[in-house]
């Protein structure tokens, strides 16, 4: 059985279904120090092969080729932007025709030829792909983020229409990717970071007016298409989790343990609505356990989260304070 078809069954919610797990993205610098203990390439891909990870993640946005090399979006077009909350290029937008003077991104600069190679070469793995879509970010980098929040009430016709402009690329770029990936791989997966250690960035009922309809139109695209839809967010999004059901999200990743109404048992409720993808936490515990504890807790989110679970971090970036035991203690633990 390929690790597609294993992954396909708990993605299922089969019972019978064999432990999965991914290693999630390590960190640039954390590459040669798991190299060095394992005695093996200094690769991702090296890494992945040693862990006999499950999955692969194959972001599309390298796609989009300018003839001049810009970038699909650049929020500091014409403005200097040190921080999150410097004020991006339409902080002083008034009217959503302030937003016009943009050059904004062309779906005919899209080439997905190197993207499907690289998926070619994982056949055998569950592939998680699609342009990641961080429009939410976006707009709070064009506006600078305070001023996107203050936006969302004094102006919330411009919020609405920055966030539908760029939105209305990702899904011009996914109905692209998807309709030439075929059946190559089987999982949209995007991501915008929506919580914070402690509760949403913003309130649910801002959430459901700027940011739920964007979700409903990428969505859409992903189930056109027949692909299971895999959310990433990091923080505490507990308060919204119904509204991600309801607009059609599968998958929710990578359950930032710590954070607020995040715990394995507070996510429970929801294993018969979800699959998850994550779930051991990597703030401190992934840090300082010890192997043996590493293996208890896998043991034991599976028994809370399973069958529905692939087994990772509860975030995808892998940094060098993270031991190479411990990551590889949660992999043969996730295989049990």
């Amino acid at each position: 059985m390929t690790s597609r078809e294993k992954v396909t069954r708990v993605f299922q919610h089969d019972p019978n279904a064999p432990g999965v797990m991914w290693t999630g993205h390590p960190n640039d610098k954390t590459i040669p120090l798991f190299a060095r203990e394992w005695d093996i390439e200094p690769t991702r891909e090296a890494i992945f092969q040693y862990l006999a990870d499950d999955c692969r993640w194959i972001p599309a946005d390298a796609g989009y080729k300018h003839p001049q090399g810009l970038p699909a979006f650049d929020p500091s077009y014409g403005v200097r932007r040190d921080t999150l909350s410097a004020p991006g290029c339409f902080a002083e937008a008034e009217t959503p025709a302030d937003l016009e003077d943009y050059p904004w991104p062309d779906p005919q600069h899209l080439d997905f030829t190197e993207i499907y190679a690289q998926i070619d070469q994982h056949q055998d793995k569950m592939v998680f792909t699609g342009m990641w879509s961080p429009f939410f970010h976006q707009v709070a980098d064009f506006f600078g983020m305070e001023n996107y929040f203050i936006k969302m009430y004094e102006r919330p016709e411009v919020v609405e229409a920055l966030t539908e402009r760029i939105v209305d690329f990702y899904v011009a770029a996914n109905e692209k990717f998807f309709a030439g990936l075929g059946d190559r791989a089987d999982v949209m997966f995007f991501g915008n970071d929506f919580g914070t250690q402690r509760d949403l960035f913003i309130s649910p009922k801002s959430f459901r007016q700027f940011v739920l309809p964007a979700f409903r139109r990428l969505i859409a695209v992903g189930k056109k298409y027949g692909k299971r839809i895999m959310l990433h967010s990091c923080g505490s999004i507990y308060r919204i989790i119904p509204d991600l059901i309801d607009s059609g999200v599968d998958i929710l990743h990578p359950i930032q343990a710590q954070a607020a109404g995040m715990s394995a048992e507070n996510l429970a409720q929801y294993k018969n609505d979800l699959c998850f993808v994550g779930g051991i936490d990597a703030q401190s515990f992934f840090v300082n356990a010890t192997p043996e504890e590493i293996r208890r807790e896998v043991r034991r989110v599976k028994g809370i989260l399973g069958p529905g679970l692939v087994v990772s971090p509860s975030h995808e970036e892998i940094l060098p304070n993270v031991p190479a035991a411990n990551i590889l203690a949660m992999a043969q633990a996730a295989r049990e």
